[in-house]
């Protein structure tokens, strides 16, 4: 597939610009956006066992990484401050490392089943703090360190994305099966050699095995 190139001519280079093709935001919406938590938004948090964390390095390369274990798993410190558990994943820290260059953070929290989502913006700090991480402890184990977050804006989102998509509607859920598995798009990815497929089967049996034995 030939790259595509992106016609100078129609593209938005400044906010100006930008603020001209959409109607003025609504007082509403501005107002909205708080710089604590109060009440909803601390129930909101406490019950999502699921955001999104968005970082971005020193050199303005940006990244979002998937967080989730039970409902309440970050910790609400105080209205400003919130504690995400660092649990085990592929030790690639592409998060970690990018909140030491840049400590600017944006977090998502979704709850299943609600279409309105919660966006929290603010700084993050990492920690080993043997307190804090015991607050955080599952079946007896520890994170090797958290995510601090100071919070500078937070505000409840809209559900027009969420009814879009349809994305909690047990009628458009899809077929995992009709994508291969995780090991095989890794390999398909990484190598010429083709897939075996008992050697799949395997990796695939390993990959689970894995899952039971890591997540915390």
């Amino acid at each position: 597939m030939s790259a595509y190139t992106l016609r100078d001519a129609h593209v938005i280079a400044s906010e100006a610009a930008l603020r001209q093709i959409f109607p003025p935001v609504h007082d509403l919406a501005q107002r909205k956006s708080l710089t604590r938590l109060e009440r909803h938004s601390r129930s909101f948090i406490e019950r999502a066992p699921f955001l999104c964390l968005g970082t971005q390095a020193a050199d303005g390369t940006a990244d979002v990484s998937p967080r989730g274990d039970a409902p309440g798993f970050v910790q609400v410190l105080d209205d400003r401050t919130l504690l995400i558990p660092d649990r085990p994943g592929n030790n690639r820290l592409d998060s970690l490392s990018n909140i030491i260059g840049n400590p600017a953070v944006g977090l998502l929290f979704l709850i299943p089943g609600f279409h309105e989502t919660m966006r929290v913006n603010g700084t993050a700090r990492l920690t080993r703090d043997p307190e804090l991480l015991a607050l955080c402890a599952v079946e007896g184990r520890l994170p090797r360190l958290g995510i601090v977050v100071d919070i500078a804006e937070v505000f409840i989102h809209c559900a027009k994305a969420f009814r879009r998509s349809g994305l909690w509607e047990p009628e458009k859920f899809q077929d995992r099966r009709t994508m291969p598995s995780l090991p095989q798009i890794i390999h398909e990815q990484t190598s010429e050699v083709a897939v075996d497929p008992q050697e799949m089967a395997q990796a695939e049996a390993d990959l689970e095995q894995a899952y039971a034995k890591s997540m915390y």
